[in-house]
């Protein structure tokens, strides 16, 4: 059993990279959690009351209101303008004066080369700078800015003079000022702090019923109770039925132990007995062989049911793949239909369970030796390689024979199922590579068969790569 140079042939498939529709990974791209799925709904409704509690808010009072103010300030220009045009000199300065430092009012006079800002033009401030020029008459401006100084500017005509009526515009906002705005963003961060609290809430006990769900499926019956004291009727009744679910599951697992052991303890000691007399009674060598073989058939198809309706978890801890492989070649030593060449790094550590990992190391290289022999020199030719991947370890085991039909690879690894006439030179319970795939995903792996370029099956194994000390 010698060393090979590369077993990773580019011409090979990638290991462990199943295709995946398109159509699928556009699926998985959708997913969302109930939390945030929940949570953009409720923020949806809200955002939508929020817009409708804002526009009615505009018709029903911003606009109003702009529009008593509108009036307001032509009430004033009028009353300014009677005011100054009935007023001497000295006191129309003294008025001047006073509207400005009491009111905040100021009266300018407006020059040819002042450069003004037109007032907003969105349809509310369209509608003031209108119901301005109806009251106060043709030739009425309204701006936002002269010479570069803001304000609500209102340009009006005193006995044929030009003028301006500049006022802070904090007293004219038709929108009430910043303060509705304000209380708008305010309002709408509560309202998304509420979105998110009622959304966890109504996460949470999913989110617990799914984290139990996951530890009855990894056979961790313990862990999986949930609360049966839950606020609401429902999920009270959901907890219960599924901690009775969990309870049940966990009687037929403790059942399904106690048989195996029956089954093992009442089926091998009557076969054990039965090979010795058949070795010990019966004359015709040739007969005994075969009858001592198919003993040793019928407890070997024991073994593999024991194997594959094994529990479904295991303690992973470091294993030394290297080890692993040189005893299983150990226990093939005197076999002279299989030659397996080797390729591996020094000291390949991996998270398993030791005696989990030879059996599967076992039971692949028994199919590779059943089913993988050349035709011309029936010998079946088996590499191993393995090489690291970041966290992962990936192993390849293959042999040279005819392969597998395509349509035929995703069937394999299924209980029971056995291969065409070319895979089939020797009877078994086809549940070897079935074993093989099971003890791969209870150990956090990857499992994967596939035919290579030059012939031959393919066995790919992906399994986590041990931390190093």
């Amino acid at each position: 059993m010698s060393s090979h140079p590369d077993l990773y042939d580019a011409t090979a498939p990638a290991p462990l990279q199943p295709h995946v529709p398109k159509s699928h990974l556009s699926r998985q791209l959708v997913v969302v959690s109930l939390f945030w799925r929940t949570f953009f709904l409720l923020a949806l409704l809200l955002m939508g009351s929020m817009m409708a509690w804002l526009l009615t808010l505009r018709a029903l009072e911003f606009t109003p209101r702009a529009i008593q103010t509108t009036q307001q300030i032509a009430s004033l220009v009028n009353l300014s303008r009677a005011a100054l045009v009935h007023s001497d000199g000295i006191g129309r300065i003294s008025l001047i004066k006073t509207m400005a430092d009491q009111e905040g009012v100021r009266i300018l006079p407006r020059e040819p080369t002042d450069k003004y800002l037109p007032y907003d033009d969105d349809a509310l401030s369209e509608r003031i700078s209108d119901e301005l020029t109806s009251l106060l008459g043709p030739g009425t401006l309204v701006a936002r800015s002269v010479n570069g100084k803001p304000g609500l500017w209102v340009g009006f005509d005193i006995n044929g003079d030009p003028n301006w009526l500049h006022m802070d515009r904090e007293r004219f906002n038709p929108a009430g000022g910043k303060t509705w705005l304000i209380w708008l963003l305010t309002t709408g961060a509560l309202s998304m702090a509420g979105a998110a609290l009622i959304a966890r809430l109504i996460n949470r006990p999913l989110k617990q019923l799914s984290f139990a769900t996951s530890r009855v499926r990894e056979g961790d019956f313990d862990a999986s109770h949930l609360d049966e004291r839950g606020v609401t009727g429902e999920i009270r009744e959901v907890n219960i039925g599924f901690n009775r679910m969990a309870q049940k599951l966990a009687k037929i697992e403790q059942d399904r132990v106690v048989m195996l052991a029956g089954i093992s303890h009442d089926l091998r000691t009557p076969l054990a007995r039965l090979r010795l007399e058949t070795e010990m009674s019966v004359a015709d060598n040739d007969a005994r062989e075969h009858m001592v073989a198919d003993i040793a058939q019928l407890d070997g198809i024991i073994d593999k049911f024991l194997d594959y309706a094994r529990p479904d978890h295991v303690q992973l801890k470091p294993v030394s793949l290297n080890q692993v492989i040189e005893a299983n070649l150990y226990a093939l030593r005197d076999h002279e239909d299989i030659q397996i060449q080797v390729s591996l790094a020094d000291n390949m550590m991996v998270m398993a369970d030791e005696v989990e990992l030879a059996r599967v190391i076992a039971n692949l290289l028994e199919n590779a030796r059943r089913y993988g022999k050349s035709a011309d020199t029936g010998v079946a030719m088996v590499d191993i390689a393995g090489k690291v991947r970041d966290q992962w370890v990936l192993l390849k085991v293959r042999d040279h024979g005819q392969g597998v039909d395509p349509e035929q690879l995703a069937n394999l690894s299924k209980p029971f199922f056995r291969g065409d006439a070319a895979r089939t030179a020797a009877s078994g319970a086809g549940l070897g590579l079935s074993i093989v795939e099971k003890t791969i995903q209870r150990m956090g792996g990857e499992f994967e068969l596939a035919n290579t370029s030059s012939g031959g099956l393919a066995a790919h194994i992906k399994l986590q790569r041990a931390p190093s000390k």
